[in-house]
């Protein structure tokens, strides 16, 4: 006997089990496995993409906020399917950044600039200022940067039917409409 469920993110099936053997259950949890996505760092080193260490730099950003952990996972999702949509092997870290700014924009502004001081590398309280007024002045905060989706000098892996996607900014779009409801 088996009960199977899949996550709210789609991505992990959990499965309750029962040995025939010995009759003790068990729970197991399954993953599709993709195809390895290596990240290209700011200094130009390439390392593998890393899920727990997204999820501990968004937990870091989202500390004693009331933004819950499934939240967080949903979150985590919607990056790694930005991810897999726009790139095949590899992905640039500031297209990561500029992900986990757009949605914790949405989330929790709080914990937006909070994410933002790190990744944009903060050096004083003007900086936060400024990062202020820019979300004063424009509240939906854009989707992604067009240097991150045409970086020619990094020769990133980008198919072109999935940048006209980015491009035509049709996708982004559909995608802050759907995190609304996943988030609530």
């Amino acid at each position: 006997m088996s009960d199977t469920r899949t996550s709210a993110d789609g991505f992990v099936v959990r499965r309750r089990r029962v040995c025939s053997a010995c009759k003790k259950k068990f729970t197991t949890y399954e993953r599709v496995e993709a195809i390895q996505i290596r990240v290209i760092k700011r200094d130009g080193s390439r390392v593998s993409f890393d899920r727990s260490r997204l999820r501990q730099g968004i937990e870091r950003a989202c500390w004693k906020r009331p933004i819950g952990d499934s939240q967080i996972s949903t979150l985590i999702a919607q990056i790694e399917r930005d991810i897999d949509l726009a790139f095949e092997t590899e992905v640039q870290s500031r297209f990561i950044g500029e992900r986990v700014m757009y949605y914790l924009s949405e989330l929790d502004q709080v914990a937006y600039v909070r994410f933002a001081s790190v990744y944009r590398q903060f050096n004083d309280a003007n900086d936060f200022i400024r990062e202020l007024q820019q979300i004063e002045r424009n509240p939906g905060m854009p989707g992604l940067s067009s240097d991150v989706l045409h970086d020619n000098k990094k020769k990133t892996v980008f198919p072109k039917t999935r940048r006209r996607q980015y491009d035509d900014r049709n996708l982004l779009d559909e995608d802050s409409a759907d995190t609304d409801d996943c988030l609530d």
